[in-house]
């Protein structure tokens, strides 16, 4: 009886129960529609409300973003036009025969656009690539893969693109090429106006930092003098993948835009890597930038590793596509990418919380910078590798750590490229407002970022989203990242004056930012603590205000210069060199082999496609070599050693540059006859005195004399004003 009593009183408390979760499940549903039914109500009543309407913040937001995009892209146009225009007012282009055209690419550049025409010529793409990759027609005794060696991929997505698109017809090779490069410095431009846009919030600084760029053309590009040049063609989608990655590493992004500049990075890194030979470099430093936000936990992390992601699959790629490539495998961008990635597994394999995970993140940077530099060690005592060891050597002697009398090492120790920066540079900075702008903004961000990462220092979390209000410009990571990116730039272009190609227009964009940014005016305002005025609405007036006064100075100054260069019609003639061209295409057998200082016979490559025996290229030991051993016409040597040197690489002719030979340059001691006395040990140096001793007279003065022993090695053939062409006998006459 006690038992069915029991399970009487069970069955009860299972039906009370059943019943009472039956209740709280109608009411969950009436509290769910009652709230569905008053949230359009809510809704309506907000909409309701003045200004705060979806389709009119739609609205709003698709004509920013549609007249900002039309900014960019108008600005990057007319950049293109204007390059165009100036080229055809400085060299005549259009009223040129194809000949004194090409003279005007002078230098590594003649050699880019040579290879650009024997593609041209080939009888199909295919072949034209085979004859690039087993090319035996430039250097002599000398078979080289042109495409590996001197990155031609940009001629050969040219080449494709003229004959895929049928301009054979419309329009000539030479006008496609530049136009081609043209277009690239417009998307370049057009890349530095979103960045500064994405970061400012205002289409404003986009203005204003393709206004400094132009005005400042001298030392943001090269494009006046070199258009052939790798970094013409490669700077463009660096500038492209920096915007993306400057979206990426924004907070609070929407998933749609994440992906698409993450893929953006992919595309822009990888075309970068491929247009250039020393983009990993470039990338390197970009990514110590990342490292050092990443290790002040400034950034979301995974963010961080997935763009070193990024840099492993492009070395990887790149590795395979440019034949092997070496240089990539030792580059100190993939031990970096590689430690990182490293350093990340072992942090997610130690439980957090632990001992072993505080000095993880203690040792963080310590033990990525042990482990890049071990791996990279290693890669180069296993890998082979021979490119860019001369490069090593020039930083040694650059910093002072080695001295030399190597030929190569002094004369790429004397270019102006390869210089400190002038007093010239700074100046022209500061004439155009630029460089102080850029100071006060930099100091500005700098103090932020010190304040952000001592919070983080004392276990302070970042904020999800910075209000205005806040003042807290370096809580954007983007924002420390650029930072960081200019910093780094700069330390290398007050090295090297060529590196400020790449750190001017960065300038421009992060003054231009600044300034346009009511969150930096914000900023300023919180430290000094304003009360007289609201800083909101003085920090969005002077966003406002600033660039439009600096606006309206630069138009008032700079406009008419512009448009000075534009409308001045200047002439680039070289009758000499056209000269010296047409005689050797009609009078030079076809199998000859010229002889003489590499830019020369850069251009004779290009003019008249015959053979020669150096190239001015810097990546190969053998063709420095090459180049040294040909310099040695305007040494003290013998005319005997000079002859033995030349029939060494086959050579039949000798070309003499009386530019070189009576060479008057400005610093003594970087003249090339010069250096080849210091590197023959013919100059010596006593008590700040430079005595010259050789029982020879100079080969480039004592062969014009026309006496023995020089007749009768050398026979003149043809010269001008500027250049004396010899042809090498074969057999030896020896005449008094």
């Amino acid at each position: 009886f006690s038992e069915c009593n029991f399970r009487y009183h069970v069955a009860i408390i299972k039906k009370i129960l059943s019943s009472e979760a039956a209740d709280l499940r109608q009411r969950k549903k009436q509290n769910c529609t009652e709230s569905d039914k008053m949230a359009p109500e809510q809704r309506n009543k907000e909409n309701s409300k003045p200004g705060r309407s979806p389709k009119y913040l739609l609205l709003q937001r698709f004509a920013k973003l549609f007249f900002g995009c039309l900014a960019a892209v108008t600005s990057g146009m007319m950049y293109a036009v204007y390059l165009s225009t100036y080229h055809e007012r400085k060299f005549w282009f259009s009223s040129r025969q194809e000949l004194e055209r090409e003279i005007t690419f002078q230098g590594d550049s003649a050699i880019y656009y040579s290879f650009y025409k024997e593609l041209l010529k080939a009888p199909s793409f295919e072949r034209g690539v085979y004859e690039l990759t087993h090319n035996n027609r430039t250097v002599s005794l000398k078979t080289i893969n042109a495409v590996q060696q001197m990155t031609l991929y940009p001629e050969l997505i040219a080449s494709v693109l003229y004959q895929a698109s049928g301009s054979e017809e419309v329009i000539e090779p030479v006008y496609f090429y530049i136009g081609i490069v043209f277009g690239l410095q417009g998307i370049y431009v057009t890349a530095l106006f979103v960045t500064s846009w994405v970061m400012s919030g205002t289409w404003l600084a986009g203005m204003l930092t393709v206004a400094w760029f132009i005005i400042n053309r001298t030392d943001t590009t090269r494009i006046d003098y070199s258009i052939p040049s790798r970094e013409n063609w490669a700077l463009p989608y660096f500038a492209c993948q920096v915007a993306a990655l400057t979206g990426y590493l924004k907070k609070n992004l929407n998933c749609s835009a994440e992906k698409f500049c993450y893929l953006l990075v992919n595309a822009s890194t990888y075309t970068f890597m491929m247009m250039w030979e020393y983009s990993h470099y470039l990338l390197f430093v970009q990514a110590v930038s990342l490292f050092l936000l990443d290790s002040f936990a400034l950034a979301q992390r995974e963010k961080v590793h997935e763009v070193y992601k990024i840099y492993l699959f492009s070395l990887f790629l790149g590795y395979l596509l440019q034949f092997e490539n070496s240089a990539l495998l030792v580059s100190p961008l993939l031990s970096l990418s590689a430690a990182l990635m490293l350093s990340k597994c072992l942090q997610m394999n130690v439980k957090k919380g632990t001992f072993m995970s505080r000095l993880l993140k203690i040792m963080y940077i310590y033990l990525v910078l042990t482990v890049a530099v071990t791996l990279n060690f290693l890669l180069k005592m296993f890998v082979p590798h021979k490119e860019n060891e001369h490069l090593l050597k020039f930083i040694e002697v650059k910093l002072g750590l080695n001295t030399t009398q190597n030929f190569t090492m002094n004369w790429l120790l004397c270019q102006e490229s390869l210089q400190a920066p002038s007093q010239d540079f700074f100046l022209r900075l500061t004439q155009s407002s630029l460089l102080p702008f850029y100071i006060l903004v930099l100091i500005i961000c700098l103090f932020s970022v010190t304040q952000v990462i001592f919070r983080r220092i004392c276990g302070e979390p970042l904020k999800e989203t910075v209000k205005l209000e806040d003042g807290r410009i370096g809580e954007r990571p983007e924002i420390v990242y650029h930072v960081i990116h200019t910093i780094l730039l700069g330390c290398l272009a007050m090295c090297l004056e060529g590196m400020k190609y790449l750190w001017t227009p960065y300038v421009c964009m992060l003054a231009a930012f600044g300034v346009c940014s009511p969150e930096l005016w914000m900023t300023l305002f919180k430290w000094l603590r304003l009360k007289a005025v609201h800083p909101i609405l003085l920090a969005l007036i002077l966003s406002m205000a600033v660039p439009t006064i600096i606006g309206f100075s630069l138009w008032k100054e700079f406009f008419p210069r512009i448009m000075t260069e534009l409308t001045e019609l200047q002439e680039f003639y070289d009758p000499d060199t056209v000269e010296l061209m047409t005689w050797i295409k009609r009078q030079a057998p076809v199998a000859a082999v010229f002889a003489g200082s590499p830019q020369l016979m850069a251009v004779i490559k290009l003019c008249t496609g015959w053979m020669v025996s150096s190239l001015p290229l810097y990546n190969d030991d053998d063709l420095l070599k090459r180049n040294e051993n040909i310099y040695q016409i305007y040494s003290k040597r013998s005319a005997e050693d000079i002859y033995k040197i030349l029939t060494s690489y086959k050579a039949n002719f000798l070309v003499i540059e009386d530019s070189i030979c009576n060479e008057v340059g400005p610093v003594r001691g970087c003249r090339v006859k010069d250096l080849l006395d210091i590197a023959n040990g013919h100059v010596v140096c006593e008590e700040s005195d430079n005595y010259a001793y050789s029982k020879y007279g100079r080969f480039c003065h004592e062969i014009k004399m026309n006496y023995s022993p020089y007749v009768n090695y050398f026979t003149r053939v043809y010269w001008n004003r500027s250049y004396f062409v010899y042809r090498i006998n074969t057999v030896i006459s020896f005449q008094s």
